[in-house]
């Protein structure tokens, strides 16, 4: 009597239809399965590049929002800049019309004296050349003299020393000139120093009117004649 080999006898088992299409349908379920993971991790790097887009704007605009603040302050910085020099320019020119105005004012008695000598015939020689290159050098710096007999009385260029009055004036006049005055551009550093002559009182009536010239009638209304 032979032992059976346990196992040899039972036949093996063959996967059925339905089974066997089990067995082919998991392949493709683990395929789909690898599509749908792989379908969120595409979303996930578009959604990963768009937030990169998104903060690369955020910063270009504070990029350009800085940008701007930085033209700004420096449009600002250059004109406080150009208002600056402006003023020192001014202040300069200040300072220096301050300056020979000064110098100028101490040269005005020298400047007188030659006038005198001019006057009375004493300006002769080397004095007269020295005199003619101080004047020149003045009208260089812009030393200007006015002051002429017959001009109108101007209170703002002028000093009355003398008063008097005059029957052929028909207003305040500078009738001599005592002493010229001097001006550098439109800053009067010294006033013509003048006598000054005032129409005459009574000299200039005022016209009567026709009407006042015609005959009324009579106080008690009634006309003569």
């Amino acid at each position: 009597m032979s032992e059976e080999t346990p196992g040899f006898d039972e036949e093996p088992e063959v996967p059925t239809g339905d089974k066997a299409d089990d067995a082919a349908a998991e392949p493709k379920a683990a395929d789909s399965s690898k599509e749908e993971k792989a379908a969120p991790a595409g979303d996930a790097g578009a959604a990963e590049a768009l937030g990169k887009e998104t903060a690369l704007l955020a910063q270009l605009d504070q990029a350009r929002t800085a940008l701007g603040e930085r033209t700004a302050d420096l449009q600002r910085l250059q004109a406080e800049y150009q208002n600056y020099r402006r003023r020192v320019e001014r202040d300069r020119i200040a300072v220096k019309e301050i300056a020979v105005a000064s110098l100028l004012t101490e040269l005005l008695p020298t400047l007188d004296d030659i006038g005198r000598a001019r006057e009375h015939g004493e300006l002769l020689g080397g004095f007269k050349s020295v005199a003619e290159s101080l004047e020149t050098a003045a009208a260089k710096m812009g030393l200007q003299q006015f002051g002429k007999e017959g001009e109108p009385f101007d209170p703002t260029i002028h000093e009355a020393l003398m008063h008097s009055y005059a029957p052929d004036v028909t207003e305040d006049t500078c009738v001599a000139i005592l002493q010229p005055g001097y001006r550098i551009g439109e800053r009067t550093i010294r006033p013509a120093r003048v006598a000054v002559a005032e129409p005459q009182p009574g000299t200039a009536a005022p016209a009567k009117s026709e009407d006042a010239a015609e005959p009324g009638p009579d106080a008690d209304g009634s006309d003569k004649g």
